[in-house]
């Protein structure tokens, strides 16, 4: 019998892995893909570091910063270039600068939102009143658009929360749970009243800010060199076996490739609705509850240049397109700006987003993006080399009511102690909660 089974063999599944052999136990790993990491995939291409997944993590959330401490590699991470750090939104054709002061959200500082022509005087005057709003008598979980709207007016969901949300979840905010899409806010709301007031108050207390340091962290090589120190630690202390888990019994029975494997635990780091296949013949009302969580898909077009072939200037990170401006692309990035270390010297990275899932050919997409580009930043000329990520149904959408879903699903999880479940499906889509839960995951099965 194995101790351990962790089935998914990305981010998540390789540190409940890491965490599990820490702990002294022998992890089975199962993947089905030829490769371990999910949608972290690192490749050099032109002398440019290109990510297919994401890019990098917030530095404010501990974990995935702890576990590449641990892993020894502390020493790779840098940080974002926050001294170009500035965001554009596309609005009425021009790309307007997002004014300094904002956090996320909410805006703290007068003088940038009075100057700005992001948003209407209407919007100014509403972002101004929000600070004597007080703290609400009715708690109910609201979609990010009602919650937004409430509180600073349409103009700033259509022309803010959106377009950051998007690139973030790829998702509605007309469906997307406040409550769980921005628990930060939602406090401050509890307890102030005010977003705005709660952002100033919270940053008085910890020194002027509400973080230190740059706003994003990577690894110089990209985010594929944790998935390697992650292989490479665990290469004489884990067994990997390549293949699709088929199902799962009571007694933690997993059949992989039409094989039967018994279990004293199994950790499902897999995507919610395959967490729910496997589960629904053990517990039909688990099954169903993790099948429930829903996902959208999402596609990234990295495109290669000479800097002197591109005449718009690119001071800053890149930009934002929001919905109701939006053809194919949602966002921009400038890489060779964001971080040192991606892109040589006068060469120029823009990794571009896709939201939903391109029935086109790659060929067709990248088209597509090169002719987008033209429309708003005047790129004339054809990239020196391109490369398309797909990733179908891998952005879990937190919709209004998941935190009363993930309740439910707790319920339900403390029937199965041997049982846990570790992704971007439950408390936090980006690398460090998934590491966070891949850690969890292992720690629930080492108390049992």
């Amino acid at each position: 019998m194995r101790p351990v089974a962790v089935v998914g063999g990305g981010i998540s599944g390789l540190a409940a892995a890491y965490y599990l052999a820490r702990g002294g136990a022998r992890p089975l790993l199962i993947e089905r893909r030829q490769r371990l990491g999910g949608v972290i995939s690192t490749e050099v291409v032109g002398g440019c570091v290109v990510e297919g997944g994401p890019d990098s993590f917030l530095a404010a959330k501990p974990w995935a910063m702890d576990l590449i401490r641990e892993l020894g590699i502390a020493g790779e991470a840098i940080g974002s270039n926050d001294h170009q750090r500035v965001t554009y939104i596309r609005k009425r054709g021009r790309l307007v600068p997002l004014p300094d002061g904002f956090m996320m959200i909410a805006p703290t500082r007068i003088g940038p939102i009075v100057r700005t022509s992001l948003f209407g005087w209407g919007s100014k005057v509403r972002m101004g009143l929000e600070w004597f709003r007080r703290p609400p008598r009715e708690r109910r979980d609201r979609s990010v658009a009602e919650f937004v709207t409430d509180h600073y007016g349409r103009e700033a969901l259509d022309y803010l929360a959106e377009p950051l949300l998007a690139g973030v979840y790829g998702g509605d905010p007309e469906a997307l749970s406040a409550a769980s899409v921005l628990p930060r806010f939602v406090e401050f709301e509890r307890q102030y009243g005010s977003l705005t007031r709660g952002v100033l108050v919270e940053g008085g207390r910890t020194g002027g800010s509400l973080g230190g340091g740059p706003l994003f962290r990577s690894l110089r090589g990209g985010m594929g060199r944790l998935v390697e120190a992650l292989e490479d630690k665990l290469r004489d202390r884990m067994e990997v076996v390549q293949g699709d888990a088929e199902a799962l019994e009571p007694g933690y029975r997993l059949r992989v490739g039409g094989e039967w494997i018994e279990a004293r635990a199994v950790v499902l780091a897999c995507p919610a609705y395959e967490a729910g296949r496997l589960a629904r013949r053990m517990d039909p009302e688990l099954g169903g509850l993790l099948e429930s969580v829903p996902y959208n898909s999402s596609a990234t077009v990295a495109l290669g240049y000479d800097r002197a072939r591109i005449a718009h200037p690119m001071h800053g990170f890149g930009f934002l397109v929001p919905k109701r401006e939006r053809r194919a692309l949602v966002a921009c990035t400038w890489v060779h700006n964001k971080f040192p270390h991606r892109a040589p010297e006068g060469a120029a990275l823009l990794r571009c987003f896709v939201g939903g899932e391109p029935a086109e050919s790659d060929e067709a997409l990248v088209e597509a993006a090169v002719e987008e580009l033209g429309g708003i930043m005047g790129v004339t000329a054809p990239p020196r080399w391109w490369r398309v990520s797909r990733w179908p149904r891998s952005m879990a959408q937190y919709t209004v009511g998941h935190g009363e879903r993930m309740k439910r699903i707790d319920e339900r999880m403390s029937a199965w102690p041997g049982l846990a479940l570790a992704g971007n499906g439950y408390h936090g889509i980006g690398v460090p909660d998934c590491v966070r839960s891949g850690q969890e995951a292992a720690e629930r099965v080492w108390r049992r």
